[in-house]
């Protein structure tokens, strides 16, 4: 009962063409397919300027914490 067999996966396929007709289907996963090229397009826009910090922001490790010179800097930066 936990997998399934081919005999299922047809009937799927085949209540899936009766829902959508056969027309349909290419549309669908050409949107599809620009849905995902559009993901991977600003994921990697994101990476570029994540990669710049902000002038001023202290600099953070890959672990997540900051390192002690770019606290004291910051308040340095602080203070006048």
């Amino acid at each position: 009962m936990g997998s399934m067999s081919i005999w299922h996966w047809l009937i799927v396929l085949v209540v899936v063409l009766l829902l959508f007709g056969a027309g349909k289907i290419p549309k669908l996963m050409g949107d599809m397919a620009k849905g995902v090229t559009a993901f991977k397009k600003g994921l990697k826009d994101g990476e570029e300027d994540g990669a710049k910090p902000a002038d001023g922001a202290p600099q953070v490790t890959a672990d997540g914490t900051v390192p002690a010179a770019s606290t004291t800097e910051a308040k340095k930066e602080a203070k006048v």
